[in-house]
């Protein structure tokens, strides 16, 4: 919502908004946008001078301000029917969508289309460090192009169907596709689904990019009408990287296309999972008319965004990092990106169960292997703790399955027996990656200025 609300602004409709509680830095960003915001939920804030009401997901019946909109017949839609309907049909509507990568994919494919002069409108779930001063989550461009994150998450309390299917798509990017959202998924068919209708709406002069490693994702090539090309790390992807390395801070690949070499890349971003993420950016990149050298200077210039891998202080050499990562693969990946990049130090993963999937039980066995790549795991409490306990994350299990298999693993429920415990045994030159999709309790700032205080 806030990102959407910010580009309103920019192209000149007046933009107010309401929330229980909007996370830092998604917060300070809106202020600095010059939003105006009210904090929690108000019928009075529902005036006569309202020409439209956007409707988050997270709204639902018995909210006091939805009520009051229904019972005075104001024009209502959802967020992704007001980015199609202001923004997207006069554009070339680019859309970056699966489980994992949708931020940082989107984000790049975005700067490296600034970068080639493209001067594209840009639309992230996050705040990208290369957009604005201090990063933000939009970029509004006079070009042919708009670059979006497409959200397989639901739309709105009356369309439960998947964002993305409001985004007009030219050009479709499916990096991987797994199981999540539990929910408002039933299961993987039900995930798998709502991509097949993605791609049935993509146009016969379009294209279609599907990630060749994902299996789920790969396997929707049958159902396309558009032309379809891969990415991927494995022989017989349209776009292929090869010859990955990891060293200062950078990796570097050569991508492959159709069999030939195509160039020769170096990112700041870690991991393999990023590797892929750079291909599918590389590949839109050059359909939309970018040469091999310009996308190489872009992604050497990318500087990343907010809450992916993001170092937010060093103190007494332990190197402090937050993290997005919620669902077993992206905490997998996360982990081991961390591991190629600081391959000679204690990592220290400390994840809060905090998402509508990270808590329920449908992962228990997927989490239990997800760590592997840490040296001390900390599993924080539950944030739903009112699920039921059948269907609840079980953290006492999850520390018993990690220790089962050689690794150190506790359960530590409270934020501030977290910091203390690191800050009391954390010595000179650890990693700490704090991994959820919330505040956590303000456990970024707590643990830098316990590690200061020694």
């Amino acid at each position: 919502m806030a990102t959407a609300a910010a580009l309103l602004k920019q192209r000149g409709h007046d933009v107010r908004g309401s929330d229980q509680n909007v996370y830092p830095p998604m917060s300070d960003f809106l202020e600095a946008e010059r939003i105006r915001t009210f904090a929690g939920f108000s019928a009075d804030h529902i005036t006569p001078d309202i020409d439209l009401v956007v409707v988050g997901n997270a709204i639902s019946r018995g909210n006091p301000e939805l009520e009051a909109v229904l019972e005075k017949k104001l024009r209502y839609c959802s967020l992704p029917e007001v980015v199609r309907d202001y923004f997207l049909w006069d554009l070339r509507s680019l859309v970056i969508a699966g489980t994992h990568g949708k931020t940082t994919t989107t984000s790049l494919t975005g700067w490296l289309l600034t970068h080639g002069r493209l001067d594209p409108t840009v639309l992230v779930g996050g705040i990208a460090l290369n957009f604005g001063e201090a990063g933000s989550s939009y970029r509004l461009g006079s070009g042919r192009d708009f670059v979006i994150e497409g959200d397989e998450y639901d739309s709105a309390y009356f369309d439960k169907t998947a964002k993305f299917l409001k985004y007009l798509p030219d050009v479709a990017v499916i990096n991987n596709i797994e199981f999540d959202h539990a929910d408002i998924y039933a299961d993987l068919a039900a995930v798998q689904l709502a991509f097949r209708r993605l791609v049935n709406l993509v146009p016969k002069n379009g294209l279609l990019l599907l990630g060749a490693d994902s299996p789920h994702a790969a396997g929707l090539q049958v159902h396309a009408v558009s032309p379809v090309e891969t990415f991927g790390t494995g022989a017989g992807a349209t776009w292929q990287a090869i010859d990955i390395s990891h060293a200062d801070g950078l990796t570097r690949f050569t991508v492959r296309r159709g069999g030939g070499e195509f160039g020769r890349f170096e990112s700041p971003l870690l991991g393999i999972h990023n590797v892929r993420n750079a291909l599918a950016a590389i590949a839109v990149g050059n359909h939309v008319g970018l040469g091999a050298a310009v996308l190489a200077g872009g992604l050497r210039s990318f500087k990343g965004i907010k809450r992916r891998l993001e170092v937010v202080g060093v103190r007494r050499n332990v190197t402090v990092l937050d993290d997005f990562a919620h669902h077993p693969t992206a905490v997998h990946e996360t982990l081991s990106a961390l591991r190629s990049g600081y391959p000679s130090r204690r990592v220290w993963a400390v994840f809060e169960p905090r998402s509508a999937s990270s808590c329920r039980r449908v992962f228990q066995q997927d989490f239990a292997a997800a760590f592997g790549a840490a040296d001390e795991v900390v599993i924080a409490g539950v944030f739903r703790s009112t699920l039921p306990e059948a269907e609840r994350l079980s953290t006492e299990q999850l520390v018993d399955d990690l220790q089962r298999q050689g690794q150190r693993a506790r359960h530590i429920p409270l934020v501030d027996d977290i910091v203390r415990t690191i800050a009391s045994e954390g010595r000179s030159g650890d990693v700490v990656v704090l991994m959820s999709n919330g505040g956590f309790g303000g456990i970024h700032q707590k643990l830098l200025q316990a590690l200061e205080m020694g």
